[in-house]
């Protein structure tokens, strides 16, 4: 099935609207439009002041649907986040408030200041897409994206996050200090004209979004292809580094994405190389180290770069 070409020019819509306001990452905000097509959760872990969640705000805005934002920090309770029930004294019954996940988009930033309870809470909308309140469940709006942003674990007043919750991310995504001729560009920007973010319009709906997540299912994926990113699955489990590999969720996952990585470069077919590029991504933050390989200094990062090195990509595939 060929790509359409109004799916292309969303993409490239939302494209130019993101690079407007967060200049010389492009790599990146390919990464989060692969989420958001693939229908997945994203991580962005770095240090303060980087631009995390101006980029999602210019996800946001990009898109006419819901946007909310939750500030996570250590007195943050559950149903902050997902809401509660009312009891109307006239009606003599309970009415249900509902939280800021009721939204397209939630952003929740520097999630790991919020207590592992709290983080909870968003297990089951970011794997059901629902919440359960006093024993009703309510549906989220559809699409529905949860952004969430972290500091590195060793600043002060973090919580790690609870595995079944990492695993439940699509991506992890960092981005880094600008290079030098960009943060000049950063300058003469903002310093005449202030927030570009601010001045984003919608270019496309929330429907549009909805569309090009079910064409991506049509996205082909030869069979090589499907074994190679089995392989590299299979083999974080072997790995003598790791004591807790990639789950079944995250070979789906990792499907999901390549294919919207693949329609993004205006492909109908999946290359080894998709699979290839996007497993630091998709599968890195879901790895757990030994105790004696992260003294060895081990990281993920470096664990998921040998299995890489290690896994043998097909020479070629059937389109």
């Amino acid at each position: 099935m060929p790509v359409r070409k109004e799916s292309m020019q969303i993409i490239a819509d939302i494209r130019s609207n993101l690079e407007s306001c967060i200049l010389g990452k492009s790599f990146e905000i390919e990464l989060l439009l692969t989420a958001l097509l693939a229908g997945g959760h994203v991580l962005i872990e770095d240090v303060p002041g980087t631009g995390k969640t101006q980029m999602i705000k210019a996800l946001a805005k990009s898109m006419s649907g819901q946007y909310r934002r939750i500030q996570c920090n250590p007195d943050l309770l559950p149903s902050d986040i997902t809401g509660v029930s009312i009891f109307h004294p006239k009606d003599e019954q309970f009415y249900f408030r509902p939280g800021p996940v009721m939204t397209n988009i939630l952003l929740a930033d520097e999630i790991n200041r919020a207590t592992t309870k709290t983080q909870s809470a968003l297990l089951e909308v970011m794997e059901e897409r629902n919440v359960t309140v006093d024993g009703e469940t309510h549906p989220l709006p559809h699409p529905f994206m949860l952004c969430a942003t972290q500091n590195p674990i060793d600043f002060e007043g973090t919580y790690m996050l609870p595995e079944a919750q990492l695993d439940r991310f699509m991506m992890k995504i960092t981005i880094g200090y600008p290079d030098e001729q960009t943060e000049k560009n950063l300058l003469r920007q903002q310093g005449t004209t202030g927030q570009p973010v601010e001045r984003l319009t919608p270019v496309t709906d929330m429907q549009s979004i909805a569309d090009i997540q079910q064409e991506i299912r049509s996205v082909h994926m030869d069979e090589s292809v499907s074994d190679y990113l089995v392989s590299i699955i299979r083999a974080t489990r072997d790995h003598r580094s790791v004591l807790l590999g990639a789950s079944p969720r995250a070979t789906l996952s990792f499907m999901m994405a390549v294919k919207a990585y693949a329609l993004i470069h205006e492909r109908d077919y999946v290359l080894p190389d998709d699979v290839k590029r996007l497993a630091p991504y998709t599968i890195a933050h879901r790895i757990l180290a030994r105790p004696e390989a992260r003294m060895e200094r081990m990281s993920a990062e470096r664990i998921m770069q040998q299995i890489l090195e290690q896994v043998t990509a097909p020479v070629s595939i059937g389109q």
